[in-house]
């Protein structure tokens, strides 16, 4: 799905994160049956806060979620997200997403490159308002694992190796939070998994689906 401010979806002049599980819960409960879904990076968050939200979900994927420590919220506050205001309000949105991307996000160079070939990446940097907002919304969030004890959902966390380490924090912590979870490490792959190799994650993927279904 396109979420709000992104693709085809609208806008709005207010945000909240809440409005995004919303969205996403949304979309599961106009489904006649059980949903299958897949989340990464901040869709990943998205997905894992919508699960709360429906009862229609057979199965949940999340790739890299990326719940920051109190450590990293003040220091993206502090330090990263003023240069991120201060180059959107220039209009550099793509300079803003190549920072994000390398210095919140933590891509290798040849990850961020990649990125900027594929098709889409305009759509990118045309949502770079998005970006922001997000990011300053997900520093104020501050995750509770006893909220999730009742998700009972086969759920499968995965991350790349050369993932940062804050992400295997995240994975970690979330799979403990959760009743009926599993954590899969891709071999040679970071946080753009998806991108860099998307037939290893499709194959971790489909596995899951079938032997947990």
């Amino acid at each position: 799905m396109d979420r709000r401010g992104y693709g085809a979806s609208g806008d709005a002049d207010e945000y909240a994160l809440e409005r995004e599980f919303e969205d996403v819960a949304a979309v599961v409960e106009s489904i006649d049956e059980p949903v299958v879904l897949f989340g990464h990076s901040f869709g990943a968050f998205i997905s894992l806060e919508a699960a709360l939200w429906t009862d229609n979900l057979r199965q949940l994927i999340l790739y890299g979620p990326p719940i920051f420590s109190y450590r990293d919220r003040e220091s993206i506050h502090e330090a990263k997200l003023p240069e991120m205001k201060a180059l959107h309000d220039a209009g550099e949105c793509e300079q803003m997403i190549v920072f994000f991307l390398r210095e919140v996000a933590e891509l290798p160079p040849a990850a961020i490159e990649e990125m900027r070939a594929a098709p889409d990446w305009q759509d990118t940097v045309d949502s770079a308002h998005a970006v922001f907002r997000e990011i300053r919304a997900e520093t104020e969030y501050e995750f509770d694992p006893a909220r999730f004890a009742d998700v009972d959902i086969p759920t499968l966390l995965l991350s790349g190796s050369e993932s940062p380490a804050r992400f295997h924090v995240t994975v970690g912590a979330i799979d403990v939070a959760l009743p009926d979870s599993r954590i899969t490490t891709l071999e040679g792959q970071g946080h753009a998994g998806i991108s860099t190799a998307p037939d290893q994650v499709s194959e971790e993927v489909l596995a899951f689906i079938r032997e947990s279904g």
